[in-house]
């Protein structure tokens, strides 16, 4: 296709409704009303120093991609394979746009993280940006992208909410010890019932610790933290009880072996 020029992308942004990602595409802006103003560049540019610079060779998966900022930022790094999956028709009508003006060889595809395993590929970089508050099942997906698709680093940020203290969690904790629960710095994972922000696909939103602990918890090592929300993480071992929490048969079906839906 020859290249378009700025009214006939400006026409095309528009007809593709509104945009979460506010991109330059030859000088169109695609959200230029945006609350957070240039927002992901503006973010990214915080932490794009902590992924590695040349991504020649290197396959990408980014998970929950919008309208493809992030999948066009690591085609810009050299990345030989880039698939951004997405569940949203109009996100992904606006990421392939994105990738035809700025002429990018990204493959998107419309499917869910509870689906990844469809995928049957592993990816040397897996990008996790602003998704886990949206999900009813949030450490499910942390669970399925260790199993089915991280090779090896992943780029993880929720929106966080709470103290941004990490409290020191010993490795286990009598019955009746409860007051560690109400520590500002102990995990948590805050419910949200009905709406946030006016949003009502915001579902959750961790502490800084807990954030931290999910990873840990899914298998995967933190090996830098350049950004309050944003982790570098590298895949481990697959997730267990390890030696520090040793299998326990279950009791009356609700022990740490009991059933599971």
């Amino acid at each position: 296709m020859s290249e378009m020029n700025p009214e006939q992308i400006r026409a095309r942004v528009a007809e593709l409704g509104d945009w979460f990602h506010n991109m330059d595409l030859k000088g169109v802006r695609t959200a230029p009303d945006h609350f957070l103003y240039d927002y992901p560049a503006n973010k990214f540019a915080r932490f794009e120093h902590a992924i590695p610079a040349d991504l020649t060779g290197k396959s990408v998966l980014d998970i929950g991609c919008n309208a493809g900022f992030y999948s066009l930022e690591m085609k810009r790094r050299g990345a030989d394979r880039v698939l951004g999956v997405d569940s949203d028709d109009r996100y992904l009508e606006q990421a392939r746009f994105a990738a035809e003006v700025e002429q990018a060889d990204i493959e998107f595809r419309k499917l869910s993280v509870y689906d990844l395993a469809a995928l049957k590929e592993r990816f040397d970089l897996v990008i996790f940006m602003g998704v886990l508050y949206h999900l009813r099942h949030p450490l499910l997906a942390l669970d399925l992208i260790h199993e089915h698709v991280a090779d090896d680093l992943l780029l993880f940020q929720s929106m966080q909410r709470g103290s941004d203290e990490v409290f020191a969690v010993a490795a286990d904790y009598d019955f009746d010890d409860q007051a560690h629960f109400d520590a500002p710095g102990y995990p948590k994972l805050h419910f949200i019932e009905h709406r946030y922000a006016h949003d009502p696909t915001n579902w959750w939103a961790p502490n800084a610790a807990c954030s931290a602990a999910m990873l840990r918890s899914a298998g995967f090592e933190i090996i830098d933290q350049p950004e309050s929300e944003v982790f570098l993480c590298r895949r481990g071992p697959p997730p267990g009880f390890g030696a520090a929490y040793p299998a326990r048969p279950s009791t009356n079906g609700h022990g740490r072996n009991g059933g599971k839906a």
